[in-house]
């Protein structure tokens, strides 16, 4: 929040990408123009109840734990209809797609296989009625195989900024 106050000027466009945890949903729903990590639906009725009348609606993606992975976040797809139905039916949000981080794979086809797994949720939702038109999934390492299975949209912060490294423990 105090780097979108400092480069307020530029008039960027904020994407909110990480767990969401509902003390921080005001600062979410506030500061940002994107949630990307929305993955239950408490978490998503804070945020429409919480976005300013003078702000549009917040764009936002569902989180999809796509291949399973007991230490990734994210709806079950079997569930993803159903929480996509109630989050676009909320009046301060604006459903628009799916966002996955699965776990990392080996190859190219490896990496694919998983993305067009989440491409073919993306389509069943958008044939179920949903107008969404965001597929948020690929990262620095995997971003060719996410865009051949039909990412909209890819993050590279570590081609970017570089690796992250842990902040140190402050007891």
């Amino acid at each position: 929040v105090e780097k979108i106050a400092l480069l307020e000027h530029l008039g960027l466009e904020w994407h909110c990408i990480g767990p969401i945890q509902s003390n921080k949903t005001r600062l979410v729903a506030t500061h940002f123009q994107w949630a990307h990590t929305v993955d239950r639906l408490k978490i998503a009725q804070r945020l429409s109840e919480q976005r300013p009348e003078g702000l549009p609606p917040l764009n936002v993606c569902l989180q999809v734990n796509i291949d399973g992975a007991p230490t990734k976040a994210g709806v079950a797809p079997g569930e993803a209809l159903a929480l996509a139905r109630e989050v676009a039916a909320l009046p301060r949000l604006a459903l628009r797609g799916l966002m996955t981080i699965p776990e990392p794979a080996e190859g190219f086809e490896a990496q694919r296989a998983v993305h067009a797994r989440a491409r073919a949720l993306f389509e069943r939702l958008r044939a179920a009625g949903l107008p969404l038109d965001t597929l948020s999934m690929g990262m620095t390492g995997d971003l060719e195989a996410a865009i051949d299975a039909g990412s909209t949209m890819v993050r590279v912060g570590t081609a970017i900024f570089g690796t992250r490294t842990a902040p140190a423990n402050r007891g």
